[in-house]
């Protein structure tokens, strides 16, 4: 292709949204497409349908052309100027947990691919990012081909994505590797163009059978999720045998084989990926007759939603039995910092387990108290951290903020019935609050 390469993205989500801003950002001639009317219209505004550090100021700056030249970005609603406009068609929806079942739903994705195939009279190359079972793209393959006008001018590739909420820009424009799934070197080379910055930059760049490239995002996330469920494995042993897991996990990181991200034990993972790619991938493994071969994610799975429910029945030993008239504060809702997400939260499903137990609950975060709100409406949210936790008779810390870790103890002790925090992320200073006079305890660390 002698010109550069015109791109569509569509479904204009999490993933959508970031990659369509971050390819104008790259430089192409980007056209957006989704289903929801309301999205497409406050993108054309240039405001993002989520909180994404640094994703507003890409979309604002390619939107309007601040950068000094003609406009890269637009979003439509019309598949026919999909197809009429792109080159390269990034398939980028969700792909949820089947209502049921562990398995995924791919109701979003298929529709993507028969909405758009039938349209491609030329040439265009189709490039699943979206997390799916292995032997999608095969399928979707033959179903691209066989709708198509333009035949065997149509083209699928898989092309995992890899990003981290609070930091999906970065890794779009900057990733730490990229993977791709094609049958032949002209999607190669054509995704070798559409990435050339980030390749140039030394990204390394990985070429695969479809199969495998499906399975890399699926087995990052389940070693993420194993590692992340082994520590707190190891603080339930340690609160049984009187160890302290912070130490632990400082030692065992130590060793190169195994690193230290990801070691801090706490309230487990959450969000709209890990939880529900992990029982995807046990799904799908049982229906090409491997289950076997992962059976100990069951357990990981297990541990992980356990975690929730000890922090719970911490905070209830911790005010005598029963909450009751207990008034808790809470100290986060989104599933990690840097970000508004609070699907499959853990700090928000421990909130939400205390009010139902009758406490008396009011939580801030800095980002998502309105999406909270929309899940958890009985909850009590406050617009600071201060008056979240103002009379309580117990505070939980369960997102990592980094302005939470800025909080004067001293201060924040004024405001409280109780001086008593619950550390369900690890990350505070235990000497700290201590030193000001708190009751700290977090979960596989010795009370004092």
């Amino acid at each position: 292709m002698s010109q550069s390469p015109r791109i569509t993205v569509i479904g204009l989500g999490y993933l959508g949204a970031t990659h369509a801003a971050s390819m104008a950002e790259l430089g192409f001639d980007v056209l957006g497409i989704d289903v929801v009317p309301e999205k497409i219209e406050s993108l054309s505004r240039g405001e993002t349908p989520m909180y994404e550090p640094g994703l507003e100021e890409v979309l604002r700056k390619h939107v309007a052309g601040l950068d000094g030249s003609t406009k890269r970005l637009r979003f439509t609603s019309s598949w026919e100027e999909i197809a009429d406009f792109g080159d390269v068609h990034f398939v980028c929806v969700n792909t949820p947990q089947r209502r049921g079942d562990l398995a995924c739903d791919m109701s979003y994705v298929d529709s993507a691919v028969e909405s758009l195939a039938p349209l491609l009279t030329r040439p265009a190359l189709v490039v699943g990012k979206s997390t799916v079972p292995v032997g999608s793209a095969e399928r979707l393959a033959a179903r691209l081909a066989e709708l198509a006008p333009a035949g065997a001018g149509a083209r699928l590739a898989w092309n995992p994505e890899f990003l981290r909420e609070g930091f999906a820009v970065e890794d779009t424009l900057h990733p730490d590797r990229l993977v791709v799934g094609v049958r032949d070197e002209e999607s190669e080379e054509l995704l070798r163009t559409v990435y050339a910055g980030p390749i140039g930059e030394g990204t390394p760049f990985l070429v695969t059978d479809y199969a495998t490239a499906e399975l890399v995002k699926v087995s990052a996330n389940s070693f993420l999720a194993t590692k992340i469920s082994f520590i707190n494995a190891m603080a339930e042993v340690c609160e049984a045998a009187g160890g302290d897991v912070s130490q632990l996990a400082e030692a065992i990181g130590y060793d190169s084989r195994i690193g230290r991200k990801f070691l801090r034990a706490g309230i487990g993972f959450g969000g709209g990926c890990l939880p529900k790619d992990i029982r995807a991938f046990m799904a799908r493994a049982g229906e090409l007759g491997a289950d076997q071969a992962l059976t100990f994610l069951r357990e990981i799975d297990s541990i992980n939603m356990r975690r929730r429910a000890q922090m719970v029945d911490l905070a209830r030993e911790t005010v005598g039995g029963s909450f009751l008239g207990v008034r808790v504060g809470v100290l986060g809702a989104a599933f990690k910092p840097d970000s508004d997400d609070v699907r499959d939260s853990p700090a928000l499903n421990v909130a939400g387990q205390i009010h139902l137990q009758g406490g008396q609950v009011t939580v801030h975060d800095p980002r998502a108290m309105k999406n909270a709100a929309r899940v958890f409406p009985t909850l009590g949210y406050a617009d600071t951290a201060l008056d979240a936790v103002r009379g309580a008779d117990v505070v939980l810390h369960l997102t990592e903020w980094g302005e939470y870790r800025e909080i004067d103890p001293a201060e924040m002790g004024e405001a409280v019935k109780q001086k008593v925090l619950l550390d369900g992320r690890n990350t505070l200073s235990a000497a700290r609050w201590r030193e000001a006079g708190w009751t700290y305890r977090a979960m596989g660390r010795p009370n004092a």
